[in-house]
C-alpha cells in the first residue's frame, strides 16, 4: 500500500514546493511594488524595486504632481493603485522654511495630567490619492486641533496598511481604521483613554502592524509625570489587547521619543523593538512584556537626549540611533540587561544622525546627518567604508532610501542627492524640485518614487 501511495505523496510534496516558491516570489514582488508603512516593507529604508530614476527636475521624469493642502513630515505609503498620506487642512503649505509660529511655541515644563485635548486648530486629514494619475480619490477628517511643534505638526505619524485596511494615528491622539474605499471602521483617542501626551515637541510616532495587531508607543516625560507605555489594539475592531508601561530613569526631556517600533524575527520568534528614554527594549508581541533591555543611548545621562531616529533590524542586528552619538548595533537574542553582552559595535564619530533614520541592506550601513554629510559603514563591524561626504547644501530631516543600487537623500529644500550604493562614494545626480519645506521621506513602489514636498505630492519615474 505504501508503494502505491508514494507517487501521490511525491507529487504532493512537489506541489507544496511549487506553491512555496510561488508564494516567495509573490512576497518579493509585493515588497517591490508596495510601500506599506514608515521605512518601507522591511522597515529598513530598503526596497527591491528596480529601474528607478536617478535624475528628475520640475519638468523631467515627473509622471504627475498633486497639490496638497499643507506640509507634513508624514511619509506617503503605497499599496497597489492607492497612496495614503496625512495632512492638516491648511495654513502652512506654501512655506519654504518652518512657519514663524513654530519658533514662538511655549516651552512649559509640565502639562496637566489626565485626559483632554487642546481645542481649535486646523483639521487633520487622511488623504487617498490615485497612483495612476494623482487624483485625490477621497479624504477623511481624523481630528481637529492641529498644532505646530517646531519642525513638525500633528500629522507627522505615517499611516500603515495591509492592502485591505489602512490605519492612522495623529499627534492629537486620534487612532482610526478605514477600508481602502474610505469607510471608517473604528476610531478612538489615546489622550482621552490614557492621558495627555507629554512630549516637548508633539507626538510623532508611526503605528506598527503585526499579525492583526496595531501597536503604538507613547514615550514621554518632559511635560508629564505619567509613565511611558506601549499599547496594542485589535486591528479589526480597535479593542485594546494589552497595555504595558515602559519604565525609564531618563531625565528632563530625555524620556521623549519620536521613534517608531520595529519588528525583530529571531530563532523563530517575533519581538517588538522600542527605542527611546535612554534605552532600547525588546517586548513580547502577545503581551507587551519586556524581554530584554540595553542601555547606552545616553551614556552620560544628559537631560536633552530625546530620540528621533527609529530602530530597525537587519540580519539579526538591531540598529538604534540616539541624539547623534552613540549609535548602537546590538546582537539579537538574550534576556534581561544586554547592554554589554550583546553590543556588536557603536559609532561615536562624526556624521552620526540626529533626525534621519539610517538605511542598511545588511552589507553596508548608510547614514546621513542633519547637515547632509553621508557616511557608509560596514554593517557587521561598524568600520568606515567611506565618509563623511558632503551632499547638497541644506538641513536634512527626511530619512535616506536605498533602492536599485542607489541611495536617495532629500533635504528640507526638496533637493535630492542620489549616491551610488556600495564601497565607493559617487554622486550620480542632484535633483531640485519646488524648493518648499520638505520633511517627508521618499516612498518607493515599482519603478517609481513618491516624494512629498511642502506643496505637492510627486510621482517620479523614468519617461
Amino acid at each position: 500500500m505504501k508503494t502505491h501511495q508514494a507517487p501521490s505523496v511525491t507529487l504532493s510534496l512537489i506541489g507544496l514546493i511549487i506553491i512555496g516558491i510561488a508564494w516567495a516570489q509573490h512576497l518579493s514582488q509585493a515588497a517591490g511594488e508596495n510601500w506599506p508603512q514608515w521605512r518601507g516593507p522591511y522597515q529598513t529604508g530598503v526596497s527591491d524595486s528596480e529601474n528607478l530614476p536617478a535624475t528628475w527636475s520640475g519638468t523631467g521624469n515627473i509622471v504627475w504632481k498633486t497639490p496638497l493642502p499643507a506640509w507634513s513630515g508624514g511619509t506617503p505609503i503605497v499599496w497597489g493603485d492607492k497612496i495614503f498620506l496625512t495632512s492638516p487642512t491648511k495654513g502652512t503649505g506654501q512655506s519654504v522654511t518652518p512657519p514663524p509660529e513654530q519658533q514662538r511655541e511655549r516651552r512649559g515644563r509640565r502639562g496637566r495630567r489626565g485626559g483632554g485635548r487642546s481645542p481649535g486648530g486646523d483639521a487633520l486629514l487622511l488623504i487617498c490619492v490615485s497612483r495612476t494619475d494623482g487624483t485625490i480619490l477621497w479624504q477623511r477628517e481624523l481630528d481637529t486641533g492641529n498644532q505646530l511643534h517646531r519642525k513638525g505638526n500633528d500629522s507627522s505619524p505615517s499611516p500603515v496598511t495591509d492592502g485591505k485596511h489602512v490605519w492612522v494615528v495623529t499627534g492629537t491622539g486620534a487612532v482610526a481604521a478605514f477600508d481602502m474605499e474610505g469607510k471608517e471602521i473604528w476610531k478612538k483617542n489615546l489622550q482621552d483613554d490614557y492621558g495627555r501626551f507629554g512630549l516637548m515637541w508633539g507626538y510623532a510616532s508611526s503605528p506598527l502592524l503585526y499579525n492583526g495587531t496595531l501597536i503604538i508607543e507613547v514615550l514621554h516625560g518632559y511635560r508629564t509625570d505619567d509613565p511611558s507605555y506601549i499599547v496594542a489594539f485589535n486591528a479589526a475592531t480597535g479593542e485594546e489587547i494589552w497595555r504595558q508601561e515602559r519604565p525609564t530613569d531618563a531625565l528632563s526631556e530625555s524620556p521623549d521619543a519620536y521613534t517608531t517600533p520595529a519588528l525583530l524575527e529571531h530563532n523563530g520568534a517575533t519581538q517588538i523593538v522600542i527605542s527611546g528614554g535612554d534605552y532600547v527594549t525588546g517586548h513580547h508581541p502577545d503581551t507587551g512584556k519586556e524581554i530584554w533591555r540595553s542601555g547606552g543611548l545616553n551614556p552620560h545621562q544628559e537631560r536633552n537626549y530625546r530620540v528621533v531616529g527609529s530602530p530597525f533590524v537587519v540580519d539579526g542586528i538591531i540598529y538604534a540611533p540616539t541624539r547623534k552619538r552613540p549609535l548602537l548595533a546590538l546582537r539579537a537574542g538574550g534576556t534581561g540587561d544586554i547592554t554589554d553582552s550583546h553590543l556588536v559595535w557603536k559609532w561615536d564619530g562624526a556624521g552620526a544622525p540626529d533626525v534621519p533614520t539610517p538605511a542598511s541592506d545588511g552589507t553596508y550601513f548608510y547614514m546621513v546627518d542633519d547637515r547632509g554629510l553621508a557616511t557608509c559603514l560596514d554593517a557587521k563591524t561598524g568600520e568606515v567604508v567611506w565618509g563623511p561626504e558632503r551632499t547638497a547644501q541644506g538641513t536634512v530631516s527626511a530619512s535616506p532610501i536605498l533602492a536599485d543600487g542607489k541611495l536617495y537623500i532629500t533635504n528640507e529644500y526638496a533637493v535630492t542627492t542620489v549616491i551610488a550604493a556600495g564601497p565607493e562614494f559617487k554622486v550620480l545626480a542632484t535633483n531640485e524640485l519646488d524648493g518648499s519645506y520638505t520633511l517627508s521621506s521618499l516612498a518607493v513602489s515599482g519603478s517609481q518614487l513618491f516624494m512629498r514636498t511642502g506643496t505637492h505630492l510627486y510621482c517620479i519615474g523614468t519617461e
